[in-house]
């Protein structure tokens, strides 16, 4: 029997549907996308998300919204006049 804290999420598709929904509010409001506010969205902290990210069957949701969140921050180094933003 598994010891800790109860799952915040019982199945991962309860975890996507808030994932969708934290990227839809933040387009919808022009607000870029951080994993920081992506945990607070979700209610909790980014150590939790790794926590999820270990687990097999929350894994890919978690991967796939923390590189979403990678994506866009890269986005705003490249598209920006600034040149300082590639040479990081």
């Amino acid at each position: 029997m598994p010891a800790g804290r109860p799952l915040k999420f019982k199945t991962p598709k309860e975890l996507q549907k808030k994932i969708d929904a934290y990227f839809e509010e933040r387009t919808k409001a022009k607000i870029p996308f951080t994993i920081t506010g992506l945990a607070l969205a979700l209610d909790t902290k980014r150590d939790v998300l790794i926590d999820y990210e270990e687990r097999d069957e929350y894994s890919n949701a978690i991967k796939r919204a923390k590189t979403r969140c990678e994506e866009y921050a890269e986005h705003q180094l490249y598209a920006g006049k600034n040149a300082g933003g590639p040479i990081f």
